[in-house]
């Protein structure tokens, strides 16, 4: 069995890069869900959906995210309101878009944990509506949440600093609310110690993998078959292939480089795959405490992605 550590774009891509191998066997991916939210009384897993649509060939090939040929009547008949809604409402927001189709998901995942399904049995459900022969496995079934502390001294929730914010102002620390009292899913957790090899998925390592590593056990697991873990780093040339995770690891005081992926990987996996563009940097990579191995991590057709998701395997050996 093969485990996969997720964040979103990212790691969706990378488990969909191990389709292309002739027989990978079984595939897990442990997900991240820190960036869980609620608006309009729905509840929201933005990684989990991501990868599920990305699985399923459904994902906009443009944004990364929702649904292909997705329309927006819900969010813009939401305006209308926009003028009556009393000072200091929240009712309404329209800030963060959810398309017409992709609301059915949250409707149903919202139904479902209101009669007391947990976060995994729902998502298996979901997975199953959308014939995904991989298996998704919440993080938790307990609430994590991902707050942002700006640099001028607003706290914000992930999804507030990532979409509402765009992510464009400077970040000076990141807090998972709840992770202390939150257990790792037990299905996550047999995942990790059963698999043949753990994949760090190339997703943000403060803000995607950053969460389940606050959850009690999860360093102590990897920790534990650390030479058969394999991380890919989500910064390839000093930049994040998507999102803010360069900005954020100079912000909070890490090196936006392969060099930083791996220091702060090193006590839990015993290999990284870094892009040939920092091939340079392979000997840095071995001196912060990491096996290097170069290969074109830029997953930009089927063909790329599965040479990729071959390396990683082998790797771990």
């Amino acid at each position: 069995m093969i485990t996969v550590l997720c964040g979103g774009v990212g790691a969706a891509r990378f488990l969909r890069a191990l389709r292309g191998l002739p027989d990978p066997g079984p595939v897990t991916g442990v997900v991240n869900t820190g960036d869980d939210t609620v608006l309009h009384g729905l509840s929201i897993s933005p990684d989990i959906d991501t990868i599920t649509y990305t699985l399923a060939g459904a994902i906009d090939p443009e944004r990364g995210w929702g649904l292909v040929d997705e329309t927006w009547t819900a969010m813009a008949s939401l305006a209308r309101y926009a003028a009556v809604r009393p000072e200091g409402s929240t009712a309404a927001p329209t800030w963060f878009n959810l398309g017409d189709r992709d609301l059915a998901t949250h409707f149903y995942r919202t139904a479902r944990l209101a009669e007391g399904g947990s976060l995994t049995e729902v998502t298996a459900e979901i997975a199953r509506a959308w014939d995904l022969p991989e298996r998704l496995v919440p993080m938790s079934d307990d609430r994590v949440a991902t707050m942002v502390d700006l640099l001028d001294g607003r706290t914000v929730t992930f999804q507030e600093y990532f979409v509402q914010l765009r992510h464009s102002v400077p970040v000076r620390g990141v807090r998972f609310e709840g992770s202390a009292a939150a257990t790792l899913q037990p299905a996550a957790a047999a995942a990790i110690s059963d698999a043949s090899v753990v994949v760090v998925a190339p997703s943000n390592p403060i803000v995607s993998i950053g969460p389940m590593r606050t959850l009690s056990g999860m360093d102590e697991l990897l920790a534990a078959r650390r030479s058969s873990v394999v991380a890919v780093s989500p910064i390839v040339g000093g930049a994040a292939l998507k999102g803010p995770a360069d900005r954020m690891m100079l912000e909070l005081g890490h090196e936006a480089s392969v060099v930083g992926v791996a220091r702060l990987y090193r006590d839990i996996a015993g290999t990284l795959v870094v892009d040939p563009v920092d091939a340079h940097l392979v000997g840095d990579v071995e001196a912060a405490g990491m096996r290097c191995v170069v290969q074109p991590s830029i997953m930009s057709d089927p063909v790329v992605g599965a040479a990729l998701a071959r390396a990683v395997l082998d790797a771990a050996g």
